[in-house]
């Protein structure tokens, strides 16, 4: 509830058209309503703008959001004064505007019509404007890409160190503070350098379950990704590559050898960029080979997969851009390339740089390493990297779960990697503890008189990556924890110090060792079943886009990713057995099937498929009922939300059903529905959204495109609703 107690939700519907929040988005903006200050987690697309825009216009005073991107500020400041008669509610100061601009903030500010006010970090260390705000009714900072707070954050910007400063010179007041990635080391530094260490945490979860990681050894890598991608023909995917040369020479090699690929990266020009982008996005080539420049602005919802040709710098790149596999929660199947020849250059490429950068770029390199040799749960590995617990063994969709590593009995090793940092004082990296072990006396081990330690070369029959292996483990299983404040080195946790004083039985799996590899290993994917035909798959792919071409509809709309990939499994010869297929009733079979059993036909017989004997029938018997009820309601033109209650759930879940309905061919008419809800005007716009200029019927890019302040999430799936009934049912 708000101060004057009205439900909050109330405002969001008010302000936004929005009748429910987005994951934590209303737990933040309940805290700084009640005056806290909040660190925010929140991924790409989860509503973060939403946290500081709806307390701000409910809030006596004007919001401060301080932000580094200028064309973000401005479409802000847009999208808010589109909800108000008065263009004064927001604004935006930066160094794009004039004095005579400035003035007029200043006096929409003081005369209290300013909500919002964007400002550059570089703009807020002004004496004028620092001046000028000390006199204002100021309701909270929201600090917006926190991370750049941090230097151990993938995007460190020095101005953003001198915030907290201002905000105490101006006058303390709520601090809000978001990012869309931060590892615990970077949120301690953004809550620490903000003085909001006892302020309220708001994280989301960062595990993509569907998302299948594995590290291969960089042996032929060209040969390998050929290989791999023929055995996933048609379906889109990015290469990443570190350098632009690299990019350009296997995008040729992938031309020569008949896959659809194009090159994409800074170096090249704006036009041939775009076209690259366009010519991806629009399925006319299928895999795009990149340096990071590409894949900012993109939300292309089926990459299935997702390669790193060369390790990346550091886990979170790693994270975001594999995150771009698999994003409309289908197969997305992520594979890195690892040598550690590629690691020692990249430290070649540090050399130069300013002491303290190169000691943050080797240990985030040397996490990148921990986590391509460990052979424990990949998706386990990663959360922890960022904070998050794993509870299960076997995510069963990962390279180190589905072949297993030889297991070992490891509490002698334990307890000696345990006793050496009890002998170190716990002061030390696992690089220096492991060459205690191992008796190597390096320049560091001399200099601190280690080789006088008792434990010294106590375990020198193994080498130093089994020695890191071995803690890396512990760290993992909690035993120890890397230090906040000195990051890397380790210390005992509390589950640490009574491991020591009561030993017991610790199990242990081998690392992998790249540079012995020689043999290939086996991509899996998570899921049993029957086996996809790649061959098929594809040529359904491009009848798919054939007939959408002829139709003037987007392929989403014929059929489904989902439908096509069964079709391609279970080889349907009749438009009876079509109609058995996810997401094909009897009725889109008939308006659709015939040309495609057709092909399947033909591919069957001129192949010799030995088709599975019995089609398999994926209906849910247990729901049926109530979509025939929905169906019959909605034939009566009754209220959605009415429906909804007379069943007992949620309108999200009303809409779940219809579109299941709609999307398998059942042609249902909620247009009385949408005409309540909805001007005619908003209705055509998302309608010709998906008519004209949608690639795929993401939720996510319509957004984008026309814009969350205007049109909520509800609103696009109602319209889309009904244009998939009208022309594709």
């Amino acid at each position: 509830m708000s101060e004057n107690g009205v439900a909050v939700s109330h405002y969001l519907k008010m302000y936004f058209g929005f009748d429910t929040f987005k994951g934590n988005q209303e737990e933040v903006i309940q805290n700084v309503l009640a005056g806290g200050d909040s660190f925010v987690l929140m991924p790409t697309g989860g509503g973060k703008s939403l946290c500081y825009q709806l307390p701000a216009l409910m809030m006596e005073g004007t919001g401060i959001v301080i932000s580094p991107l200028i064309a973000l500020m401005k479409n802000q400041v847009d999208s808010i004064r589109s909800l108000s008669m008065k263009d004064g509610i927001a604004h935006f100061m930066n160094s794009s505007l004039s004095k005579m601009q400035i003035s007029h903030v200043m006096a929409d500010i003081r005369s209290g019509i300013t909500k919002l006010l964007y400002v550059a970090p570089e703009s807020l260390t002004k004496e004028e404007y620092v001046n000028f705000l000390k006199e204002a009714k100021i309701s909270f900072f929201a600090v917006d890409e926190a991370h750049c707070i941090s230097e151990w954050g993938h995007d460190f910007r020095p101005e953003y160190r001198r915030i907290r400063p201002i905000i105490e010179e101006i006058g303390r007041k709520p601090i809000l503070a978001l990012t869309a990635t931060a590892t615990p080391k970077v949120q301690h530094d953004i809550q620490k350098n903000l003085g909001i260490l006892e302020g309220e945490v708001f994280k989301s979860s960062f595990n993509r379950q569907n998302l299948y990681y594995e590290v291969r050894p960089k042996t032929d890598p060209e040969k390998q990704i050929i290989r791999f991608i023929k055995q996933h023909t048609g379906k889109s995917g990015i290469i990443y590559c570190l350098s632009r040369k690299r990019v350009e020479e296997l995008a040729e090699t992938l031309q020569v050898n008949d896959i659809k690929a194009l090159a994409y990266h800074a170096g090249m020009d704006s036009a041939t960029r775009s076209r690259n982008q366009d010519m991806f996005l629009m399925e006319e080539v299928d895999v795009i080979v990149a340096t990071i420049a590409f894949g900012m602005g993109i939300d292309k919802p089926d990459v299935r997969f997702v390669i790193h040709y060369d390790v990346p710098k550091s886990l979170e790149g790693y994270y975001q851009e594999t995150g771009r596999a698999g994003r409309d929660g289908g197969e997305g199947l992520c594979l890195t390339f690892y040598s550690y020849k590629d690691i020692q250059k990249l430290e070649k490429f540090m050399q130069g740089k300013p002491v303290a950068e190169q000691e943050i770029g080797r240990q985030l390199l040397f996490d990148t390493v921990s986590y391509s040799e460990s052979s424990v749960c990949r998706r386990r590995h990663l959360l922890h990297y960022f904070g998050e617990d794993y509870h299960q063994e076997n995510c069963e969709n990962c390279d180190n779960c589905n072949n297993p590593k030889k297991k070992y009995e490891g509490k002698e090793y334990l307890t000696m990697a345990l006793q050496c940092m009890i002998e170190a004082k716990e002061k030390y990296k696992p690089e220096h503890l492991a060459s205690i072990l191992t008796g190597h006396v390096n320049s560091a081990v001399k200099s601190y008189k280690h080789h006088h330690l008792d434990i010294f070369g106590k375990g020198k029959d193994k080498d130093s990556k089994f020695w890191q292996g071995v803690l890396r483990q512990a760290l993992i299983a909690k035993l120890v924890s890397k230090e906040i404040e000195n990051y890397g080195v380790l210390k005992f946790t509390a589950k640490g110090l009574k491991y020591l004083e009561n030993p017991h039985s610790f199990i242990l799996s081998e690392d992998h060792s790249y540079e012995e590899a020689d043999g290939l290993t086996i991509l899996r994917s998570g899921g049993g079943g029957a086996a996809l035909d790649s061959g098929l798959f594809n040529m359904l792919k491009e009848l798919r886009r054939d007939i959408a071409r002829k139709l003037k509809l987007p392929p989403f709309v014929i059929f489904q990713d989902p439908s096509i990939e069964d079709m391609a499994t279970n080889y349907p010869v009749t438009l009876e057995e079509m109609a058995h297929m996810t997401g094909v009733s009897s009725g889109k079979s008939k308006r659709y099937g015939k040309e495609f059993v057709s092909l399947i036909k033909k591919y069957v017989e001129e192949n010799e498929i030995d088709r599975p004997q019995d089609m398999v029938v994926k209906s849910i018997v247990n729901k049926s009922g109530l979509k025939v009820s929905i169906i019959q309601s909605i034939d009566r033109k009754v209220s959605l939300d009415v429906i909804a209650q007379s069943k007992g759930i949620s309108m999200d879940a009303l809409l779940h059903e219809i579109e299941s309905i709609v999307n398998s061919g059942t042609k249902i008419n909620i247009g009385y529905y949408v005409d309540q809800v909805m001007d005619e005007y908003h209705q055509e716009d998302i309608f010709l959204y998906f008519k004209e200029d949608a690639k795929d019927e993401s939720l996510e890019a319509a957004l984008e495109e026309l814009g969350e302040e205007e049109y909520s999430e509800e609103d696009i799936r109602l319209v889309r609703i009904k244009f998939i009934s009208e022309i594709g049912n």
